[in-house]
């Protein structure tokens, strides 16, 4: 969504997403990212056009989605009930986990809760001090880049 509608982390964003990396989500990706774009529609932010340009990127964009939202429900829910969180957040984090890669998100909220967890913390990474050629080797789960 921020590279569609110009919003804080929006470069960041963007560079992330065009550099040569694995990029993995879980399904709910999709439609968060679909209710942001009809949200930004709404507001003005985005025309009619760029909705629908958008939306095709979004079908284009090479993110894998390994596991499905029913599979990662009960850790996901774990998770949320652990860290006091939304469990819509946490199904990101529980990707990373199973997969064994770090979420890189923009929100500050779901960052600070995750980095300050014991056991946890090395599993997210803030977008603004992602390290392009670190993450092109060991891959990662995108979350919140759709803004909340």
């Amino acid at each position: 969504m921020r590279r569609f509608a110009q919003e804080h982390w929006s470069d960041e964003a963007s560079r992330l997403l065009e550099a040569e990396a694995t990029v993995i989500a879980p399904e709910l990706l999709f439609a968060e990212v679909c209710n942001a774009l009809r949200a930004a529609h709404r507001r003005g932010d985005i025309g009619p056009q760029d909705l629908a340009d958008a939306i095709d990127a979004l079908k284009a964009a090479p993110i894998a989605v390994p596991f499905s939202t029913r599979q990662l429900a009960a850790s996901s829910t774990r998770l949320a009930v652990d860290l006091d969180h939304p469990v819509y957040d946490c199904f990101y984090l529980a990707l990373a986990i199973q997969e064994q890669y770090r979420v890189v998100t923009a929100d500050a909220r779901f960052h600070r809760k995750v980095s300050g967890h014991p056991y946890l913390a090395d599993r997210i990474t803030h977008l603004v001090s992602i390290d392009l050629d670190w993450h092109s080797k060991t891959g990662l789960v995108r979350s919140r880049l759709c803004g909340s």
